[in-house]
């Protein structure tokens, strides 16, 4: 049997050492095991280097209707290029059949869709806010923000499948539309908006603010001023056209079916389509809360007879209803599938509709050459007793059905190093420091069993999220991935060994799919948060001379020989 490195061996005083310096760095598990030990015989600790490959693969027609949140504007990647954000919208009543009073008019117009953003500390005034976990770009640039009414009604349920969603899908590269207008794909069609503009509600230059929002409620000594979290607000009725719009929209047909139900109302008013540009090539990109409780149209009118007129309002609300976030992009850097068989030099990881990696762990089983060993097989070899009496020709303990192994898993991990020679970015130290890799099993679009076993969950900061599965990037610009359970059940429980997909994220809590249209390969779906997170980063892949040795990507294993052999 032949082994992938040589083993290293310490005396047992170097191995306590050792271990206390992995403890203090969150790096050292001891998990399940069947080891099988024989008396007092000494436990040593070796390594080796498991053969992985890794190469790239292209995404696109990525799923984009029903994401957990929205990106709106535009962003120039230093590595990659540009991506453009718009926003096609539905949004649903509070309430149906209103009752608008005697003689109502409108008072305003008030577009409200909250930006992700964190408490910082408190003045005179309230909260300050932090919106930097949100902002993609210059602060300080801003787009060209046009709001219109959509024409296009977007449908919840396939009719070309029974019971199935209708789900949207990216055309990130303009594919049969023109070069600014925004588009999706179907199983079966090009939508593009541009062609189902309704009228233009609003035309600003938006820039986000991490000031909180500041409302003037009452009139006179019952004035006060409610303060709320930044967003994105403006009104929608600036001009007579607009005003009147929104008019004969609601409020003049009060008590017809089309303010009576979900359905009716979204077939009659088919929602925004919120379209961003760049101004002179520059801009920036933010990431909306568009399911909060608190994005909506607000209506504000006034009722009643003369001299007793009251003020009341209608909302719509953006949560419910159906969306889609499309991109355009005009990339500097031409994505293309990989090399399966060899693995890749280097690795491209771009959210929106940009690039990922694929590793497959062993290396390339599927290749029929004699020359290329079968990696898979030797690491079982390696682990697990053998037992000719039994079907799979390794012991098994009868309690728990099992695998037994002579020698004892301690940590697995996927070290990944950043391509400094090609990233641009790079002498920006801070740019890179919070990106986040997340890894999942492609053939079950999963999480993987390392992240459920990972208790480091942070529901108030995604960044500190799950730290001992999906390591943070180091000072060294490394990652580390952790497959110690995954290896683990392979090893015990004779689990499938499935390919490991890269991306970018900015939110390792989120792991909700986004499905590829019309996949042929075993990339069918990925997790959505790469796709709301449109940076880039490039990595060192796994095979090339051109890459030092020690900047490969490598799968080291640290495991206990109770044996000591």
């Amino acid at each position: 049997m032949k082994k992938t490195i040589k083993a290293l061996k310490f005396p047992i005083v170097f191995l306590l050492i050792a271990l206390s310096f992995i403890a203090c760095d969150k790096e050292f598990s001891v998990i399940e095991s069947g080891v099988l030990g024989k008396g007092n015989a000494n436990f040593l600790t070796d390594s080796m280097e498991v053969p992985i490959t890794a190469y790239n693969k292209k995404l696109n027609t990525l799923q984009i209707n029903n994401l957990s949140s929205n990106l709106l504007g535009f962003f120039d990647d230093p590595e990659f290029g540009q991506t453009t954000a718009s926003i096609v919208t539905q949004v649903t009543p509070t309430s149906f059949n209103p009752t608008f009073g005697v003689d109502p008019v409108i008072d305003s117009v008030v577009l409200s869709i909250p930006y992700f953003s964190k408490i910082i500390g408190s003045n005179t005034d309230g909260n300050t806010y932090s919106i930097k976990d949100s902002l993609y770009g210059d602060a300080d640039a801003g787009i060209k923000l046009s709001i219109y009414h959509n024409n296009y009604f977007l449908r919840s349920f396939n009719p070309n499948s029974t019971n199935s969603p209708q789900n949207y899908f990216s055309n990130g590269g303009n594919n049969g539309v023109g070069p600014t207008d925004n588009s999706a794909f179907t199983e079966n069609n090009t939508i593009n908006f541009d062609d189902h503009k309704g009228i233009l509600l609003q035309n600003i230059t938006f820039k986000p603010s991490a000031e909180a929002i500041k409302t003037s409620i009452g009139e006179g000594s019952d004035k006060v001023t409610v303060l709320s979290v930044p967003a994105l607000r403006t009104f929608l009725d600036d001009t007579e056209d607009t005003k009147n719009f929104w008019k004969t929209t609601f409020i003049d047909i009060e008590g017809r079916p089309e303010l009576s139900n979900p359905s009716n109302f979204y077939d009659y008013f088919r929602g925004l389509y919120l379209k961003a540009e760049a101004i002179g090539g520059k801009g920036n990109m933010i990431l909306l809360d568009i399911n909060s409780t608190n994005a909506n149209i607000t209506i504000h009118y006034s009722k009643g007879e003369e001299n007793s007129r009251t003020q009341d309002v209608y909302t719509l609300n953006f949560r419910g209803g159906n969306k889609v976030n499309t991109f355009i992009n005009n990339y500097t850097t031409t994505f293309t599938d990989g090399n399966p068989n060899l693995g890749d030099e280097t690795l491209y990881l771009k959210g929106a509709e940009g690039s990922m990696a694929v590793v497959d762990l062993f290396g390339n089983e599927d290749v029929d050459d004699d020359k290329i060993p079968d990696a898979l097989e030797d690491f079982i070899d390696e682990f697990r007793i053998p037992d000719p009496d039994d079907e799979s020709g390794y012991l098994k303990d009868n309690t728990t059905g099992n695998f037994v192994l002579k020698k004892l898993i301690n940590e697995a991990q996927l070290i990944i190093y950043e391509d400094q020679s090609l990233t641009i970015s790079s002498q920006d130290e801070d740019y890179h420091k919070y990106d986040r890799i997340y890894a999942y099993d492609i053939t079950n679009n999963s999480i993987i069993a390392d992240y459920e076993a990972d208790l480091t969950e942070n529901t108030q900061s995604p960044f500190s999220s799950r730290i001992f599965h999906l390591g943070q990037r180091d000072t060294d610009k490394k990652y580390k991935i952790r497959l110690t359970q995954h290896l683990n059940n392979i090893l015990l429980r004779g689990s499938t060994n499935t390919k490991i997909g890269l991306v970018l994220s900015t939110n390792v809590n989120y792991i909700n799919n986004a499905e590829i249209l019309n996949s042929d390969d075993d990339v069918t779906a990925i997790p959505a948060a790469a796709i709301l997170s449109p940076r880039g980063t490039i990595l060192h892949g796994s095979a090339g001379s051109v890459v030092p040795a020690e900047k490969r990507m490598k799968l080291q294993v640290f495991f206990t020989d109770p044996e000591g052999n």
